[in-house]
């Protein structure tokens, strides 16, 4: 037996395996602290108590904002219906390629992209709208602009009588949001670190 080359193989195995989630999370702060907006991926109770609101029996197409490592994918895939869609859209192409190698799902899309874009990612996609949209960018501290788009392009794409699901660590996401949103549900989850703003704003839109 060569001895050498199993050690070879052994490397290359180890080289290959996707990092740690909380490695990637690590890393992907470290490189866009901007764009990530904490150290921390969020706490099981943020994510039950952001989640909760959703009626999983109607909601057909699932978008997510800067997923990261998939702290909130992996629980949403657990709800949704066999045949709805979980679309996710982040900047990092580190963050797509991870979500890609880790989240082996059908119903599942990882999209490198801008939020600001969600209405031309999900024509491409072949989907009208978005029954539920859910986002942890850190509004408050994203480019000139940037915020004020999301929310008009959220508010564009959402389907009558669903929501647009916020956590933030600054109440200033409200005003990026209540131009397009006229009920907006607040609450707070102080088991999480930093403790989070979480806003529900529902779309009004006929059906």
């Amino acid at each position: 037996m060569n001895t050498s080359t199993t050690r070879d193989d052994a490397t290359r195995t180890r080289r290959a395996a996707p990092p740690s989630p909380w490695g990637m999370f690590f890393r992907g702060f470290l490189k866009h602290p901007v764009m990530v907006g904490s150290i921390i991926p969020s706490s099981d109770r943020l994510i039950e108590k952001m989640l909760a609101p959703v009626d999983w029996a109607r909601c057909k197409v699932f978008v997510e904002y800067g997923p990261g490592v998939g702290t909130f994918c992996r629980p949403i895939l657990e709800k949704m219906a066999p045949d709805a869609r979980l679309i996710a859209i982040d900047t990092n192409p580190d963050f797509i390629a991870y979500l890609d190698a880790t989240i082996l799902d059908s119903r599942f899309t990882a999209v490198e992209g801008s939020a600001a874009d969600v209405a031309t990612i999900l024509d491409e996609l072949g989907l009208d709208g978005a029954d539920y949209v859910l986002s942890g960018l850190p509004f408050s501290t994203l480019p000139a602009g940037v915020g004020e788009r999301i929310g008009a392009a959220t508010a564009q794409v959402m389907q009558p009588g669903g929501a647009f699901l916020v956590y933030q660590f600054s109440p200033k996401v409200r005003d990026f949001i209540a131009p397009h949103f006229t009920r907006i549900d607040h609450g707070m989850e102080w088991w999480n670190v930093p403790p989070a703003q979480l806003y529900w704003a529902w779309s009004d839109k006929p059906a």
